[in-house]
C-alpha cells in the first residue's frame, strides 16, 4: 500500500494528514517563519511573572507556617489590589496552584461534639436500628 509523503508524515509525528498539508502550505508561502509559532499553551495574559507571584504569596505562606490561615478570597482582594482591577476567583486558584498550595480544610466538627457520647451512640444504634426496623438487613462494611 503506497502513502502519500502527507501520510507518511502523519503517521510518524502523530497528526492529522490535514494538519501536515496545511503546514507544509504555510511554509511554502511564509517560509521557515511559518513553523517557528509560539505553539500553544503557555502564559501569555499574565498578571504578573511568576517571581512577582511568589513576593506577592510570601506573606500568606508566612502566615500559613505560623498556623494562620488564608483563604482564596483574602487573597483575592489582596490579589486585586495590587493588579488595580477585579479578578475572577479561578485565576487565584490556578495561582496558588502554580506554586503549590492545595484547597486544605480541616474536616467539619460541630464545637459542642462529646467523643464519649458518640462512643456510646455507636455501641446502641444497632439495636436501636434493629428495635425500630426489626426485618431490616444490616451489613457491616465488610460485607459490602
Amino acid at each position: 500500500m503506497l502513502l502519500s509523503l502527507a501520510e507518511e508524515i502523519a503517521r510518524d509525528t502523530g497528526v492529522s494528514v490535514t494538519t501536515v498539508r496545511r503546514v507544509i502550505s504555510t511554509y511554502n508561502r511564509l517560509g521557515l517563519a511559518a513553523i517557528e509559532t509560539p505553539g500553544k499553551g503557555g502564559r501569555r495574559h499574565e498578571y504578573m511573572s511568576l517571581e512577582q507571584e511568589r513576593s506577592f504569596l510570601q506573606p500568606f505562606f508566612a502566615r500559613a507556617a505560623h498556623g494562620g490561615i488564608a483563604t482564596a478570597e483574602d487573597i483575592q482582594r489582596a490579589f486585586e489590589a495590587e493588579v488595580k482591577h477585579a479578578v475572577h476567583i479561578t485565576s487565584i486558584y490556578r495561582l496558588l496552584d502554580r506554586h503549590g498550595w492545595r484547597k486544605l480544610v480541616p474536616r467539619p466538627r460541630h464545637p459542642k461534639a462529646n467523643p464519649e457520647e458518640q462512643a456510646a451512640f455507636k455501641k446502641t444504634l444497632r439495636r436501636r436500628f434493629k428495635q425500630q426496623w426489626p426485618h431490616a438487613i444490616l451489613t457491616t462494611e465488610d460485607q459490602c
